[in-house]
């Protein structure tokens, strides 16, 4: 594995966790960690967490004394931190706190309950040194005590009490206690010329201090050595390795495989395969009722988008891809149904998942060649696909199905349908034709039909391909030509139509509209009310004042609540309204009814172009003149979810760039062939995950597409930099360490050189080799798609 050397200025990310490749995580009483290069208070190299917020905050770091100086701030240190090895659960630190004096810290996280760390100090001169070290750490409990300096079996500690846990720390060689203003286990030793010492020390948090403290000992008392060389065999096995001209480049490629195999946990009961958690964090991991179900929503389950997307992140691990498939596999019922998120305790999302599995299935097909697992796979891919055309997903019986739930889309912020912002607008999305759920399962029955003529399955071909070209119809419906884009289309009226307000007042009852339309349109009833009062109104719609006609009951239930009261939207179309009744509202709620706005855009309206679903000309205008359009999608940090934000106050959600969304649309840049477009957005995607590694030692959930800076969750899944991306646009595809499929030109500004099992592919502008772990050597200058292999 490739050795490090990176500062405060560079790309970095210094979360550490239990590695589920090597140990076993306590998914609902997960430690984790964060290495601080000089920030906190004292500035120090700390590591940080709050044990799931169960601290204000406990941090560990060092002190070191000489000749009467005294130095933890790495600002101050004869030489700066310097990263030299990271991995999910690991990482190296050398610095000189003073002239000549190497110090090499090594941190581990060898459980779910413990960390510990190594310290290997050396003499770099030719004269006899006192050094004096301390162990330092703050505990700021929420409820408990300060850590304090005590003794079990004559043994000199730290311990503390905060919430449910004791932590207690534990250093090897016999310290004392420390006098600095910060609790402190203490030693002094001389150092000959030339000469090193070795000192370990661990840190357990469980509820009784005993237990931390045997916890702790048995830490230090494992063979370092023999565990560390385990983690590297482990990661240079499954790390793809990427050598860019771009040195930034290639750490946030490692850095951002390390984060997401951070992100596993072990099977359980409810799921037979490692699953993740969308981000991991010193925030995160307690769970009050002890098994996880109470755990938020990043911690609740696995979602197709998010899975398609890690999997792609860890090219040179395969089977974890195809673990994540089968979990989701397994929540399938004996209609077909499988839930759309799944977890580790049990949960269920109870909406059916995203039609991305049989798409997924075929990438991870093309990664290992593995055609027992398809053939495995097939039965319930194919009966997953046609519970989407149930009547409860395709309300209208068209055989063009609607989203349930805005969840579903993975982006549950969109302003047409999310009803918890103030901006947003609460549409019901089941009343919508929506391109995406279109070309989403139209690649899956396109999948369908791969998967079956691998493994001989035929008889299903006739009925997919008509499904899929009743699919191609219902998208056809959705292109505007004009506006170079897809819309959402009413379900009904098959129209994208501009929204206005038909009326506003305060207070319920009838209120009549007397409203003619010259194309039919539906309604959305909104109800604003004073403070946090919560109303279960109801609302009867008449297309005529005077007599009966069209018309329909909204129900208390089907009002949904926002974060201003509650809103509804009609279940049928309106040629005519002429009156509205509200019943149940308070005098001074107010009441806004309006018709429904599909004229905008947003990202989602992009996946026709990675479901292939569109001809030549059509791509070629929706590249030109939305895509590359810089009114619309163009900006500097990416493609934003929706280009026109509806308010200010919406345009941090509006304007930020989701990376597995980006991913998908670059992949269908490339699938018609536009490599430099799918470069450029690379490229812009790149420019703020970098500026955030460097600024804020992290990757985010989203960027804003404007300025990049980073939004929600640190180190979130989504926001973690495409390695697998990286490498469909330089033309590589990494089957094994014996077989290497190459398309296209490299078309970034240098070489790159991919490392994988003792694997080297080198690619130039115009040629590539590739030297296999035997020592044979090929070189390939041909453009045409091939497959190398010894």
């Amino acid at each position: 594995m490739r050795t490090w050397s990176l500062g405060s200025d560079d790309p970095l990310s210094l979360t550490m966790a239990a590695d589920a490749r090597l140990s076993s995580p306590d998914y609902g009483n997960d430690h984790i960690w964060e290495l601080e290069l000089g920030s906190g208070e004292p500035a120090s190299l700390a590591l940080r967490t709050t044990y799931g917020l169960r601290a204000r905050a406990m941090r560990i770091f060092p002190r070191f004394y000489e000749d009467g100086n005294m130095i933890s701030d790495p600002a101050f240190f004869a030489t700066p931190p310097r990263i030299t090895l990271f991995y999910a659960n690991f990482l190296e630190v050398k610095f000189f706190p003073f002239k000549d004096l190497e110090v090499t810290a090594e941190y581990w996280i060898p459980d779910s309950h413990s960390i510990c760390g190594r310290l290997n100090i050396a003499n770099r001169t030719t004269d006899e040194r006192q050094i004096e070290f301390e162990l330092c750490a703050l505990l700021s409990p929420l409820m408990g005590r300060n850590l304090q300096q005590e003794q079990i079996q004559a043994v000199n500690i730290l311990a503390g009490k905060t919430a449910n846990l004791a932590p207690v720390i534990f250093l090897t060689g016999g310290p004392s206690f420390g006098t600095g203003p910060q609790p402190s286990l203490n030693l002094k030793f001389d150092l000959g010329p030339g000469a090193k010492r070795r000192f370990s020390w661990a840190q357990a948090a469980l509820p009784e201090r005993e237990d931390s403290f045997e916890l702790a000992r048995r830490t230090v008392a494992r063979p370092w050595d023999a565990e560390r060389a385990r983690i590297e065999l482990t990661n240079a096995s499954q790390v793809v390795d990427i050598e860019t001209g771009d040195p930034a480049w290639d750490a946030a490629f490692a850095l951002s495989q390390q984060a997401a195999f951070r992100l596993f946990f072990k099977a359980s009961d409810h799921l037979p395969e490692p699953t993740f958690v969308s981000a991991r964090q010193p925030d995160h991991g307690n769970s009050r009722s002890g098994d996880g179900s109470d755990h938020p929503p990043i911690w609740s389950g696995q979602s197709p988008l998010e899975a398609l997307y890690l999997a792609s992140l860890l090219p040179g691990a395969p089977l974890l891809g195809q673990g994540l498939l089968k979990n989701f596999l397994s929540a399938k019922n004996e209609s077909g149904n499988i839930d759309h998120k799944p977890g580790l305790a049990g949960q269920r999302s109870q909406l059916l998942a995203a039609p991305f599995l049989a798409s997924f299935a075929w990438d991870l097909y093309k990664k290992n060649q593995d055609e027992h697992f398809l053939a495995e796979a097939y039965p319930a891919l194919l009966q997953f696909f046609w519970a989407w055309f149930g009547p409860e997903h395709d309300r209208n019986n068209d055989n063009l199905p609607e989203w349930d739930h805005p969840l579903q889309t993975g982006f549950e912020d969109h302003p047409l349908f999310d009803s918890w912002h103030p901006w947003g607008r609460g549409v019901d999305i089941s009343t919508v034709h929506s391109p995406s759920l279109f070309s989403a399962l139209y690649r899956e029955a396109k999948s369908l039909i791969k998967i079956g003529e691998i493994i001989g399955e035929k008889n299903d071909f006739a009925i997919l391909n008509t499904q899929a070209e009743v699919l191609l119809t219902g998208l056809q419906a959705c292109w505007k030509p004009r506006q170079a884009a897809y819309r959402h289309l009413d379900r009904d009226s098959n129209l994208a139509q501009h929204g206005k307000i038909l009326h506003r007042q305060t207070g319920g009852g009838e209120i009549i509209l007397n409203e003619s339309f010259k194309k039919p349109v539906r309604l959305l009833i909104e109800i604003k009310t004073e403070g946090s009062a919560t109303r279960r109104p109801e609302a009867e719609i008449s297309e005529f004042i005077f007599k009966l006609g069209n018309g329909e009951t909204i129900t208390p239930l089907e009002f949904k609540s926002t974060s201003a009261g509650s809103v509804a939207t009609s279940k049928k179309i309106y040629g005519k309204t002429g009156k509205i009744t509200i019943n149940d509202v308070d005098e001074k709620d107010k009441i806004i009814i309006r018709t429904v706005d599909l004229s905008a855009d947003d990202h989602t309206q992009l996946l026709p172009l990675w479901a292939e679903m569109m001809d030549e000309k059509q791509a070629e205008s929706l590249v030109d003149r939305t895509i590359s359009n810089a009114e619309k999608y163009k900006r500097p940090f990416g493609l934003p979810a929706c280009p026109s934000p509806p308010t200010i106050e919406a345009e941090a959600t509006c304007l930020s760039v989701h990376l597995p969304w980006n991913q998908l649309v670059a992949e269908g840049l490339l699938a018609y062939g536009y490599q430099r477009e799918a470069t450029r957005l690379f490229a812009y995607l790149m420019h703020g995950i970098l500026q955030n590694l460097k600024k804020n030692n992290a990757f985010y959930q989203t960027y804003n597409a404007v300025v990049g800076t980073g939004v929600g969750e640190r180190n979130a899944l989504s926001g973690l930099a495409p390695t697998g991306l990286f490498l469909q646009i330089l033309g590589v595809e990494i089957i094994s360490a014996t077989k290497v499929r190459l398309e296209g030109q490299n078309p970034f500004p240098w070489p790159v050189t991919i490392k994988y099992r003792r694997l080297k592919v080198k690619r130039d502008a115009e040629k590539t080799e590739i030297t296999f772990p035997n020592g044979e050597q090929i070189e390939v200058t041909d453009e045409n798609p091939c497959t190398v292999s010894i």
